[in-house]
């Protein structure tokens, strides 16, 4: 279980206490705003289904030219942190959580890996000119 699916867990149970303790609405009316406020963000920040290569958070978005992930990993989105910290995380919960893996590449995303590879020209020494060839040259 990962801090994504942990959280997940956490506001579960409280919406199920809410109905098991048969709380008063003027007292679980908070309670269930909450809830749908936690459960906006954990369907903001969740596993990035485009990003085939690390298990990158998609509600924290990207960074530069290449659109790089702005956090490598779920576990360590900031927003998923404080949120499950508010629900009880500690430092020895966080380190027995799973480390997510990055989602299955679609047909699509396969079928573009693999051209790329196929386009990519292998690099080869022999094609450099004797002047920049140190004393040490192997071919």
């Amino acid at each position: 279980m990962d801090l994504h699916a942990w959280i997940t867990q956490q506001v579960n149970a409280v919406e199920r206490s809410i109905e098991d303790d048969c709380i008063p609405s003027d007292e679980a009316a908070p309670l269930l705003r909450r809830s749908k406020a936690d459960r906006r963000i954990l369907a903001r920040h969740r596993l990035d289904p485009n990003v085939t290569y690390e298990p990158a958070c998609e509600g924290c978005g990207t960074y530069g030219d290449c659109d790089m992930s702005n956090v490598d990993n779920l576990n360590d989105c900031p927003e998923l942190l404080d949120l499950g910290y508010a629900h009880g995380l500690t430092d020895e919960i966080l380190a027995g959580l799973d480390r997510p893996t990055p989602p299955e590449p679609t047909p699509a995303q396969k079928r573009r890996l693999r051209e790329h590879a196929r386009l990519t020209v292998p690099i080869t020494t022999s094609d450099v000119p004797d002047a920049l060839r140190g004393p040490h040259w192997k071919p």
